[in-house]
């Protein structure tokens, strides 16, 4: 078998952290190979040096069977691989079919020739079998576009190594079953591509071989045929995760949150209760969020505990009782270049001194009490949040918020980029907070985490209330035909 590209006894620590422990990974020509792990199992990490990002501190990345020396990115790019971040680096000002070229654009003379820059956009999305709206700008347009467009620029670079990193994290249900639809595409033409993720039920449906990393290390590979899911799952955290599925044992109370004719919504949520938001990406969702926590003006009222706080700035809003979990945490979540201490105590930082002289006594207490009670894997809490990974900078976030056990919390993917175990984890919290007497406004675009979570969904289409369904499996029809604006 040719190793079209791989680790062998790949090592490598940040301080005290081992992200990737005598790694060996064998990926094969033309196959989609998956690498699974809960948050800081050292994915990430390793195809950071797959592609030549980080250098590891000993052991050789393999390309074409053969050891080799990768300086940084342009030497991966020039032996074919290509890397599309969790975090997609397009520039959003730009256009689609200016982000594709830019760096490599296509010359007349001085000028670029932006002619063929579109017959050559153009070729090569339908070669891979996609539709894109070259003219449009990138922030105007989905994830799940903005990605395709990532994935045909490594393509334009000649990549036939596609390196995903969580790249379903952000797409609502028919958009992964879009990406997968184009993974198997790619394999299916030649290409090779290593597919990183929590949701196991994707990377069982697409990959052909799966490689489990566990604290830096390999435990398991094998095809995915070899795996049920429970054997998956078990790999993955090292013991069993149950569903996690039991009844409120709260009491519905009093609203904390009504919202009046807010854009033409009007909803309640009361204490003791989650009220899910469902809706095909693009629907209003995430208007109706900015617009409840502030960060959007909203004409209509909006009340917390029977208090209006239409005019409340933001920060008013968290002081009267508001918790938020930004579906978009490197930019509203978290303050990257900050500590980790920083970003934990970011919101209550006026409560831990006196005479406006922080405690470092009760900085530290809190710091360490919710990173140790969420589970961050962390190394010093003077290092940039940025450090930490995807999953972990999203517990820490769920920390902050509910260890203030907010009257009312907002959380907008809330398990977004977490695994398998931290998911299971985050949920049994969010039902502990309501449980406590708190209401929950939910927003998820994973069907199975709202229906699971929600004692009632709404469902959102074309920016109104199409309908509202008890929450529970059973309610999955339904709420997908409100979803695609059918009455059920």
């Amino acid at each position: 078998m040719t190793i079209r590209l791989g680790a062998r006894e790949v090592s490598r620590a940040f301080g005290a952290v081992r992200a990737n422990s005598r790694v060996t990974l064998s990926v094969a020509a033309g196959t989609v190979h998956a690498v699974v792990g809960e948050n800081g199992a050292g994915k990430t990490t390793l195809m950071r040096i797959l592609y030549g990002l980080d250098q590891p501190d000993s052991g050789t990345v393999v390309i074409d069977s053969t050891p080799v020396r990768l300086r940084g990115p342009a030497d991966g790019i020039a032996r074919g691989i290509g890397l599309v971040q969790q975090e997609l680096a397009m520039i959003r000002s730009l256009s689609l079919l200016e982000n594709l070229v830019l760096g490599s654009e296509p010359r007349k003379g001085l000028r670029i020739d932006w002619t063929e820059a579109r017959k050559s956009a153009d070729e090569l999305a339908s070669t891979a079998g996609v539709e894109v709206p070259w003219d449009c700008l990138a922030a105007d347009v989905s994830v799940s576009v903005r990605q395709q467009v990532e994935i045909l620029r490594a393509l334009r670079r000649g990549a036939d190594v596609l390196i995903l990193d969580e790249p379903t994290a952000a797409l609502a249900p028919a958009q992964v079953t879009e990406l997968l639809r184009l993974l198997r595409g790619l394999r299916d033409a030649g290409r090779t591509v290593v597919f990183i993720s929590h949701k196991l039920d994707e990377v069982l449906a697409v990959a052909d071989v799966i490689t489990v990393l566990r604290h830096g290390e390999v435990v398991d590979t094998r095809p995915a045929t070899g795996f049920s899911r429970d054997e998956l799952v078990t790999s993955v955290v090292g013991e069993h995760v149950g569903s996690g599925e039991f009844p409120s044992s709260a009491e519905i109370g009093d609203p904390v949150l009504a919202v009046d004719d807010l854009a033409g919504i009007s909803l309640t949520v009361h204490s003791g209760e989650i009220v899910g938001i469902a809706g095909v990406a693009g629907n209003g969702q995430e208007e109706l969020v900015e617009r409840i926590v502030g960060l959007r003006p909203a004409p209509g009222r909006i009340s917390l505990s029977g208090k209006d706080i239409s005019g409340f700035s933001v920060a008013r809003r968290r002081a009267a009782g508001l918790g938020y979990v930004s579906g978009d945490r490197h930019t509203e979540g978290l303050a990257l270049d900050a500590s980790l201490t920083d970003n934990t105590i970011a919101g209550t930082h006026r409560t831990l001194g006196n005479f406006g002289w922080l405690s470092p006594a009760r900085v530290r207490s809190q710091v360490e009490r919710i990173l140790t009670g969420y589970s961050v894997r962390h190394g010093k809490t003077s290092a940039p949040v940025r450090t930490l990974s995807g999953g972990n900078q999203q517990r820490l976030i769920i920390g902050r918020e509910l260890d203030r056990k907010p009257p009312l919390l907002v959380a907008a993917g809330p398990t977004r980029g977490v695994d398998v175990l931290g998911e299971s984890y985050i949920h049994t919290r969010l039902r502990e907070l309501r449980d406590h007497g708190s209401g929950i406004l939910l927003v998820s675009e994973q069907l199975d985490e709202l229906l699971s979570l929600s004692d009632r969904v709404i469902v959102l289409h074309r920016g109104e209330v199409a309908g509202e369904v008890p929450g529970g499996p059973e309610s999955r029809a339904a709420v997908g035909d409100l979803m695609l604006g059918r009455r059920p």
